[in-house]
């Protein structure tokens, strides 16, 4: 049923087990110390074809293979090879592949790859693994999907010190690299006495001999002008910063462009080197800074304009998290221009000529007026306030400086509160250094009133230059607030960044339930959704990750007083030391009734109370924070409890688990939320 490759498999298999480094294998004769977990479908070892294999003979909805502990404090490169096998061209839910990192102290395995794609042959997978202090294994897991019959095979694990994107073409997989086919010119495999080009190639550059390997392309073939040859880099999925160097020989009559990108997930190139020589008779060193904190290609690109262009050969790519010598002061850090002003503006400032336009409050909870985004009760910045508004009124609140040439994902939460007219009201630019220079990127059309929402632009500029938050009073009469919180920024576009993996114990609510699962399902207990729930005077507008997303409630008027519901993790791996929960809770209704969240270890009939708040709490989204151990594995339970009246509905949103002690403690707040005290804002 497995249409395996077997003989390009041997072709691939390391020289003995001798040799392997600890974590790698190659399945000769054993599975290296690898072990399969006995509650699900069982790994098949072939030694006569060397891989390891599951198949959908056995019933059964997924295979887990571990690893043994493994411990390095050097950055590391995964290589996986590895085929996913299918009679089915399409199906709903196909086979996948998935590689997890497990840990130690964790309670959820991070994954850092999966794929779903069937092939006829071995591909494979480059996983860059940074540094860390911890001891961990690699998990592998095989998902068989709705497919009749499938089948999924390792050939080979291999870990080795380094990067992903570092290569000496010495080993037959190539480290993952990959050339774009074209009719014409292609990168070739040289050395090793190979001998099919018409050019004089050069001896290789790691071990100055015959019998090494790099790559080459000769402009030979070329039947058009300016014909390509790309060899492109596995993808990193770290993030990576410092100087990339490599070896390159050029020889050329005609002239020849020798060019190193960037590509993005969304295709965005970025050229980062180009070659400034007309000969180079020996092996040329090439360094060039490298920024790559999303996931990146790293594309050798050779252009010809002629058959008898000559050709350029490569060899030793070779990375360093130190950037090159050209390289003077400190990276940037995107963190410099993120705040959720708790403490200050941090970074960000007002110019004394505009007069103060934005203000930083704090709203305490109360049922009226909602508090800031961050926790609920914390501080943001209010523009046009009582204090400030007036006709013609603009308020500006300036960021840091940015340097230029870099692309930028800015993400903001604002609220907005007494506008007619909302279009127009709350606007982003960009300032050049001069300030003469300013360029809208973002402009506030319409969003739910009062409702924290999330807004995130994506931005490049050759020059240095400052994001400006701006609010405008239209008029008199048409004068509300702007409420500003918890702004970020990261290097590379918001698309790229929305491709990475979520962080291993989060769950948003966006795509489903998570980890969760309930006792019960029906019409009285929890359901996800998104905007305000059906009844008035209670329940969220909106939801808290992004004001426009889902969340998980309870709908009072389908349940009696007294009625629960639960909604159930599965079972978590329990460690040594402190864990830290946090979630953000919603109870506001003047029948609230309680929400508990409660602690299940395995074997244990009881259940331990963590956290509890009974009664109407605040119309806002506030954070809790729980603190808690568990050496053996558990379960964490949210119970939800219907209150006296059908304004009661109660709504959770953004669970995280973290490991380690929680970095703060949470604010005890007793109040119901009636007093009028409790709306007024504090500056």
């Amino acid at each position: 049923m497995l249409r395996l490759c077997l003989l390009a498999a041997q072709a691939l298999r390391l020289a003995g087990a001798a040799l392997l480094s600890p974590g790698s294998c190659a399945f000769e004769d054993s599975a290296c110390g690898y072990e399969w977990d006995y509650a699900h479908l069982p790994w098949a070892l072939h030694g006569e074809g060397h891989y390891i294999s599951v198949d959908t003979s056995y019933e059964g909805e997924k295979a887990v293979l571990s690893s043994p502990e493994l411990y390095s404090e050097e950055w590391s490169c995964i290589r996986l090879i590895y085929q996913i096998a299918t009679t089915s061209e399409t199906s709903p839910d196909p086979a996948r592949l998935n590689l997890y990192l497990r840990q130690e102290g964790e309670s959820f395995d991070r994954l850092l790859w999966s794929a779903k794609e069937p092939s006829d042959s071995w591909l494979i997978a480059s996983l860059d693994l940074m540094n860390s202090t911890k001891k961990y294994k690699i998990v592998l897991e095989g998902e068989m999907g709705q497919d009749k019959s499938a089948s999924i095979a390792v050939f080979e694990i291999k870990i080795t010190p380094g990067y992903c994107i570092e290569c000496d073409f010495e080993e037959n997989h190539l480290c993952g690299f990959v050339n774009r086919w074209n009719p014409n010119v292609n990168w070739f495999v040289g050395g090793g006495n190979i001998r099919n080009s018409q050019s004089i190639l050069p001896k290789d550059h790691t071990l100055n001999s015959e019998l090494g390997h790099y790559m080459y392309v000769d402009s030979v073939y070329v039947k058009h002008f300016q014909e390509v040859a790309q060899l492109i880099s596995p993808k990193t999925t770290a993030p990576m910063s410092g100087c990339l160097s490599f070896y390159y020989q050029l020889k050329q009559e005609s002239s020849i462009v020798f060019t190193v990108y960037l590509r993005d997930t969304s295709g965005f190139y970025e050229e980062i080197w180009k070659t400034d020589s007309a000969l180079s008779a020996d092996w040329v060193l090439a360094e060039v800074d490298f920024n790559a904190p999303y996931p990146m290609e790293v594309i050798f690109e050779v252009a010809f304009n002629s058959a008898r262009g000559g050709y350029v050969a490569l060899d030793d790519i070779s990375f360093s998290p130190v950037y090159c010598s050209n390289q003077t002061g400190t990276p940037f850090n995107p963190a410099q221009a993120a705040c959720n002003f708790e403490e200050d503006l941090c970074n960000f400032y007002q110019d004394h000529k505009d007069g103060p336009g934005w203000s930083r409050v704090k709203v305490k909870r109360n049922v009226y007026r909602a508090g800031d985004h961050t926790t609920g009760f914390g501080y943001y910045l209010l523009a046009n306030t009582k204090f400030t508004s007036q006709p013609g009124y603009i308020g500006r609140l300036y960021g840091p400086t940015l340097p230029g040439n870099l692309q930028f994902c800015l993400r903001f939460y604002y609220a907005l509160y007494g506008f007619f007219k909302m279009s127009g009201t709350f606007a982003v630019y960009i300032f050049e250094e001069n300030h003469v220079v300013q360029e809208k990127i973002w402009s506030v059309l319409d969003s739910p009133k009062g409702v924290w929402t999330q807004a995130e632009i994506s931005f490049k500029k050759p020059m240095p230059c400052k994001v400006v938050f701006v609010s405008w009073c239209k008029s008199f009469w048409d004068c509300g607030l702007v409420a500003l919180d918890d702004v970020s920024l990261s290097l590379g576009s918001c698309q790229a960044a929305d491709l990475l993996l979520p962080n291993p114990g989060e769950c948003t609510f966006e795509k489903d339930e998570c980890v969760f699962t309930q006792k019960k399902r029906g019409r009285g207990s929890w359901h996800r959704r998104r905007g305000p729930t059906p009844t008035s005077y209670t329940g969220p507008k909106g939801d808290h990750t992004t004001g426009v997303g889902y969340y998980m409630y309870i709908e009072a008027s389908n349940m009696v007083y007294g009625q629960r519901a639960y909604l159930v993790s599965r079972s978590l791996r329990g460690t040594s030391g402190k864990q830290c929960l946090t979630f953000f809770y919603h109870m506001y209704g003047a029948g609230t009734g309680l929400l508990s969240v409660y602690l299940k270890k395995e074997g244990d009939d009881e259940e331990i109370p963590l956290w509890r708040r009974t009664g109407e709490q605040s119309i806002s989204w506030l954070r809790g924070l729980i603190e808690y151990e568990s050496d053996r594995n558990y379960q964490i339970i949210f119970e939800a409890i219907r209150g006296v009246s059908m304004r009661s509905d109660t709504a959770i949103d953004d669970i995280l688990f973290q490991a380690g002690p929680c970095l703060e403690v949470e604010e005890i707040q007793l109040s119901s939320g009636y007093p009028d005290s409790l709306n007024e804002i504090e500056y």
